[in-house]
């Protein structure tokens, strides 16, 4: 089933982006029970069963939640709420021309957050 959610945020990111961002590596990659986009390393969109999450600024995301059009990001009932991320549960392909300047928000916004420091082990 990842495998269905990797294809999809792959294309998805290809067409939303267009070659907008060649000066950043986009990798995406299974995330669980989905998929995810990296920026230079750092996650910053999700395509999970609960809908498609995009880690955007504050300002942005506020206004999205607003206006009804994304709720928080939760991936399981009880779980933590991610305040970063805002999500969009309706399907990729019903909402991709309107979501496409968030992923590019996304992205860019991503590309200026510190990276995350790994693990040693």
């Amino acid at each position: 089933m990842a495998k269905e959610y990797l294809e999809k945020l792959s294309t998805f990111i290809d067409q939303a982006t267009s070659g907008r961002h060649d000066n950043v590596n986009l990798d995406c990659k299974h995330f669980f029970s989905g998929a995810a986009l990296y920026a230079d390393g750092r996650i910053c969109i999700t395509l999970t069963p609960v809908g498609l999450a995009l880690k955007l600024p504050e300002r942005t995301k506020d206004r999205l939640i607003e206006d009804k059009k994304a709720v928080f990001l939760r991936y399981f009932p009880k779980g933590p709420i991610k305040k970063d991320y805002a999500l969009f549960t309706r399907g990729v392909e019903k909402d991709g021309k309107a979501l496409r300047s968030y992923v590019n928000e996304s992205i860019d916004f991503a590309v200026t957050l510190p990276r995350r420091k790994e693990n040693k082990k």
